[in-house]
């Protein structure tokens, strides 16, 4: 499915951490521009803390036209919302708030568990977003940002213009062999509404495999 060529493919980043996170100097969205930025690869940067905030920076998004939209944020326990530093945002409401700012774009989860049938059922046929791509699981702070910059500097290496699905499962393999890590894509159908694949590692790493 091709890319609208009236966005442009650049990353717009939004970030919520709670307070434990903030201590600890673990922004791994503002880790991810500044590598991207190295990388030439121009983005946008927000950091917030409530759901106010949230829906405000997303106005920011929709003005930008930028394509393509990161947010690295804590996921809810039951697996059907995302938190802000103080404030939750259930599935049905992200994809109210997604609505509109979304439309032939794609979305990049980075937070543990939450990139599920659940929030495809409510995002994907909201938005008409291309599609949603993030962790199966739970991931390390440590893993989370290398692995989205590398992900994001292989496509942009392959292609500065566009994502394509080819492009995105391959490049999704490299990271996830390298890392270990599932990733679920999910993309639009017209007629299934939605399809899911996920990307597992061709050899698991072992914690006994892995460097020190």
């Amino acid at each position: 499915m091709s890319e609208s060529e009236t966005t442009k493919p650049k990353v717009f980043i939004i970030e919520s951490l709670d307070f434990k996170d903030e201590e600890k100097n673990r922004f791994e969205g503002h880790i991810i521009s500044n590598i991207l930025q190295l990388s030439k690869i121009e983005t946008k940067y927000y950091y917030v803390r409530t759901k106010s905030e949230f829906k405000e920076v997303i106005s920011k998004f929709y003005d930008s036209d930028y394509r393509y939209l990161h947010i690295s944020c804590h996921g809810g326990q039951n697996q059907d919302s995302i938190w802000t530093t103080l404030d939750e945002i259930r599935f049905d409401e992200l994809a109210e708030i997604l609505d509109g700012n979304l439309y032939k774009k794609r979305l990049f989860m980075s937070s543990c568990s939450v990139v599920n049938n659940k929030l495809a059922e409510a995002v994907i046929p909201k938005t008409n977003c291309y599609s949603i791509i993030g962790p199966k699981k739970d991931i390390e702070f440590r893993d989370a940002a290398i692995m989205w910059a590398s992900f994001y500097h292989l496509m942009f290496k392959k292609n500065k213009r566009n994502m394509f699905r080819d492009g995105l499962i391959e490049n999704m393999q490299k990271v996830v062999d390298t890392f270990g890590q599932p990733l679920n894509y999910f993309s639009i159908s017209r007629r299934q509404g939605f399809t899911n694949k996920t990307i597992l590692p061709n050899k698991y790493i072992g914690p006994e495999e892995q460097l020190e």
